[in-house]
């Protein structure tokens, strides 16, 4: 590895597009509060955080190196370093390596039954990318991936993994179909050149409104998700701010304008953001 080329390390670890950390990240938040009851012990948040941080950059290496003969061709990729040979793909590895050493080593402060569940982590990362090889929901694989780390969560802080963590879990799947196929939506034209498979090319004309379904699936679960935990209103508050974001969603995709449909996935930031903020404002409400 080159100190020189630590710019294109860094664009190889997506670290300049912090979009996709957060939407691991929400998920994340959402099942540490709901653990930890509004406290949530402030090291396991920073473990979670870095290792948020770490996972996600050691799987955009992975995918990049999978992508690499097909990123070239497609608008939106062109430019990653693995696809134009700024980064050979021996760095890739080595950086890869680092980072998980980075992430294994986090694991020495969390309890046994975290640490198992974290080697499913890593498994879903490391073979997601080759997914869309296989199926055309490669986003539910994702959606499993984004949300493993709620189950972690749980077993960090309470050693165990109740019902609601799962159901928590299943919402963040759904979530995870609907903001990513609007990403798919934008890539599609290319996608069906290379040979790609995505939701949406699965769903074709019924691209928008299974958007719609999966946001509402998911809004519908992450209020049974609050009457479990019983957090009220304030939740709720959250919950209908969201639901806002994904109506506005919808009118970004209504053209089906790849930059649009790009923007629509962006826009989720908002949504996760809304859930945590209606948490935070619930657990709150109880001490005042």
């Amino acid at each position: 590895m080159r100190l020189a080329q630590f710019p294109a390390y860094w664009r190889l670890m997506r670290l300049h597009r912090p979009i996709g950390s957060l939407l691991l990240l929400w998920p994340t938040l959402w099942a540490l509060w709901l653990a930890g009851q509004g406290r949530p012990a402030p090291s396991l948040v920073a473990i979670f955080v870095a290792g948020v941080i770490l996972m996600r950059s050691a799987g955009c290496i992975v995918n990049d190196y999978a992508d690499r003969d097909f990123d070239g061709h497609v608008w939106r990729t062109k430019d990653r370093p693995l696809a134009t040979g700024e980064v050979s793909p021996r760095e890739a590895f080595i950086l890869f390596g680092i980072l998980c050493a980075l992430a294994a080593s986090l694991a020495i402060w969390l309890n046994r039954l975290t640490i198992e569940l974290s080697v499913v982590a890593v498994a879903l990362a490391v073979s997601y990318p080759f997914a869309k090889r296989f199926t055309h929901l490669p986003q539910v694989y994702l959606g499993l991936a984004f949300g493993w780390g709620i189950p972690m969560a749980f077993a960090a802080e309470t050693n165990h993994v109740p019902p609601e963590a799962w159901l928590l879990f299943v919402a963040n799947i759904f979530w995870t179909v609907a903001y990513d196929t609007a990403y798919a939506m934008a890539d599609r034209e290319d996608d069906l050149k290379i040979g790609v498979k995505s939701s949406a090319i699965l769903f074709g004309r019924w691209d928008r409104a299974m958007v719609g379904l999966c946001h509402a699936i998911a809004l519908v679960l992450l209020y049974q998700v609050g009457v479990l935990a019983h957090l009220g209103y304030l939740y709720d508050g959250g919950l209908m701010a969201a639901l806002g974001f994904a109506f506005y969603e919808q009118q970004l995709l209504w053209a089906r304008r790849p930059l649009d449909c790009f923007r629509a996935f962006l826009n989720n930031n908002w949504f996760g953001g809304s859930v945590f903020i209606g948490l935070v404002a619930a657990y709150l409400g109880r001490t005042l």
